[in-house]
């Protein structure tokens, strides 16, 4: 499976971004996809992800800003991003894994990772 993650940029704070994962290789049929970060000297953290029934999970720290969702026909994860802040700022990564685990929020539980897009959020 390769994940392509697009959309990334820079924006002033209390704006807005959408960051899109496209996979390729493999249907993401069954599966649960979704994006993780990582700020400079920081490790890595998880923000979001979706199940294939349409669940939906989300840190606290972006819960009510971001909403993620996900396109079947075109094999594609989103994330809008609403109310950015400064700390948003880090590298988003797409993920996905077959099938949903509980443990869902921890990084070495995904072993399909995109290459990340870069998210910079100006105050």
């Amino acid at each position: 499976v390769q994940l392509q993650a697009s959309g990334g940029g820079l924006v002033q704070a209390g704006g807005s971004l959408r960051v899109s994962c496209a996979a390729s290789g493999r249907t993401i049929s069954g599966a649960t996809m979704g994006w993780f970060r990582q700020a400079p000297e920081k490790e890595r953290e998880f923000v979001s992800v979706i199940r294939e029934n349409g669940q939906t999970y989300y840190s606290d720290s972006v819960k009510g800003r971001f909403t993620i969702s996900r396109d079947r026909a075109k094999n594609t994860v989103h994330l809008q991003m609403n109310s950015l802040k400064p700390e948003d700022t880090a590298v988003y990564y797409c993920v996905v894994r077959w099938p949903h685990t509980v443990r869902y929020y921890m990084a070495d539980e995904y072993n399909y990772w995109g290459r990340g897009t870069q998210v910079t959020v100006s105050s």
